[in-house]
């Protein structure tokens, strides 16, 4: 079980992630479609409620950038991941880092691949592909058009049950 803060997207992002999602699955290759499209800014075993408190008080202050998903990248940790890579940009890394200063020291178990200094901002398109299907998916998508993605909310997300806990 894992929570993480998640930015979500508006409408037209969706739609231009839910087309590349298709023409994943015309190509036998499963998009990910568990979770709504979204960038993990944190992950951690349990993000509790005083936390989230002070967590949403920091993003009613805080201006977050529109992100630009752009980089069709794969990589490789537990399972095969085909993924829409952020542009990273001082606004965008300045909000990841006040989203950790307000986590530091308050959440269980911080999973270390979202911590500053480590953090790759992506959208997952598919996961859990064997090899020669990262290739077949990696074929299916390629050359993507950028997607401008609006910040429409951001949220706890429990891996666990698919709960969402709006902030903001």
């Amino acid at each position: 079980m894992a929570q993480g803060v998640v930015v979500l997207f508006d409408e037209r992002a969706n739609a231009a992630l839910a087309r590349l999602l298709d023409r994943l699955d015309t190509a036998g290759v499963p998009g990910a479609r568990r979770f709504p499209p979204h960038v993990t800014f944190a992950m951690a075993s349990d993000i509790p409620a005083r936390t989230r408190a002070a967590l949403k008080a920091d993003l009613r202050v805080l201006s977050i950038p529109n992100l630009w998903l752009y980089t069709l990248s794969a990589f490789s940790h537990t399972e095969n991941v085909l993924m829409l890579g952020a542009v990273v940009d001082t606004e965008l890394l300045a909000v990841h880092s006040a989203v950790h200063d307000v986590l530091a020291g308050k959440v269980k178990n911080p999973n270390s691949y979202y911590l500053p200094g480590s953090w790759v901002p992506h959208c997952t398109l598919a996961h859990g592909m064997a090899d020669e299907q990262t290739a077949v998916a990696f074929r299916a998508l390629f050359p993507v058009e950028p997607v401008e993605a609006r910040v429409a909310r951001v949220a706890i997300l429990d891996t666990a049950t698919g709960d969402l806990d709006v902030l903001v």
